[in-house]
């Protein structure tokens, strides 16, 4: 490919793609890359290390000229490695070089399919974390039931978390539910085992007194089956429980389509019947399907970061970059930090956030 080929005159969001994320990386992060680029307004800057990554790109394209720039990182960061110890020892990885084209304006957003736990430490160390906010939190966009979708964090980022941790991902969940998903006040919940106030564990009675003095609408603990009946907008949890839980869900999900799908081949049998009923199977599928949804915003960062499944395809991974690219445009971010820096600077001791009385 030409490192500066004259692209169409065109309005392209830019995002930057860690080509070395995913379990089979760096091929589903290519193909993912090429998919994006044909279907959307999207320029795709492609890290990782470049000869290898030139000629993948070279092997697919066969002289099709799209708007894919590759951008040289010589080290790699596997889903094996502790985050802190890789995050400080490589210095020239795939997912920090791309996070500084993030910081530097060069780029819109930036997405990886690697690391959870390194993707959340190098974005807070290079995009910086938002005031207020000690651990930026990965979230989950879940249909439910009732119709309305239901916000889940954190789902990963933080494995171990501490209950002002849990206080400051209510804040945030409530900010993007409100600012973004338009409910007007968003109902936030924590997930816990029982809905008393003494069920759970540490973490969670620690958590519940904090959340409950915020001036936000906390309805209390909510359990596992809330996730999905329309009885909170926002669910509150730590990163281990929250991950459990997303791929729970996800196996669920295809379990349920697999039962569907044999049930409908064995009930079927008019030809008319039988094409209706595979059109709603393809999407109910769809509906289910965590690589149409391409990854989770990382909120609480100075800066749009899209973290996606490891055993992401190239499907997953264009839907990642779309993602990425709606979530930058809608200045979903900007929103949320000037929520931030809108808030009192000394707010009474119970709402440190500095968000007003509702």
């Amino acid at each position: 490919m030409m490192s500066q080929p004259a692209w169409p005159k065109i309005a392209l969001t830019d995002i930057v793609l860690d080509a070395m994320g995913s379990d089979k990386a760096p091929e589903p992060e290519v193909r993912g890359a090429i998919l994006a680029c044909r279907e959307h307004a999207v320029r795709v800057h492609l890290v990782g290390p470049e000869a290898a990554l030139r000629a993948t790109l070279d092997d697919y394209l066969k002289g099709e000229r799209l708007p894919i720039h590759v951008v040289n990182a010589t080290e790699r960061i596997g889903m094996d490695e502790k985050a802190a110890v890789a995050v400080r020892n490589k210095r020239d990885s795939s997912m920090r070089v791309g996070l500084k084209i993030v910081r530097e304006k060069r780029a819109a957003g930036f997405l990886t399919a690697g690391n959870t736990g390194a993707a959340m430490a190098t974005a807070k160390m290079v995009l910086g974390a938002l005031p207020g906010v000690d651990r930026p939190a990965l979230t989950a966009i879940l249909p439910t039931s009732s119709g309305s979708p239901c916000v889940l964090l954190d789902v990963g980022a933080n494995v171990e978390c501490k209950p002002q941790n849990l206080e400051q991902f209510a804040v945030m969940g409530e900010m993007y539910s409100r600012s973004v998903l338009k409910i007007a006040r968003p109902r936030v919940g924590l997930l816990s085992i029982g809905e008393e106030e003494s069920k759970g564990n540490e973490l969670t009675r620690e958590a519940y007194g904090l959340l409950k003095q915020l001036p936000i609408n906390f309805i209390g603990n909510v359990e596992g089956r809330d996730i999905y009946n329309g009885n909170a907008d926002v669910i509150v949890c730590d990163g281990f429980v929250g991950n459990v839980a997303l791929k729970t869900s996800e196996g669920l999900g295809r379990l349920v389509s697999e039962m569907l799908r044999e049930s409908l081949t064995r009930t079927v049998t008019a030809q008319a019947g039988a094409l209706l009923s595979r059109k709603a199977l393809k999407e109910f599928k769809k509906r289910l399907d965590y690589r149409e949804y391409g990854g989770a915003p990382l909120l609480g960062v100075r800066g749009v970061c899209i973290v996606g499944h490891g055993s992401s395809n190239d499907r997953a991974i264009m839907n990642g970059i779309r993602v990425a690219a709606e979530f930058a445009q809608a200045g979903i971010n900007d929103r949320i930090e000037r929520e931030f820096s809108q808030r009192p600077i000394d707010p009474p001791p119970a709402n440190r956030f500095g968000l007003p009385l509702q």
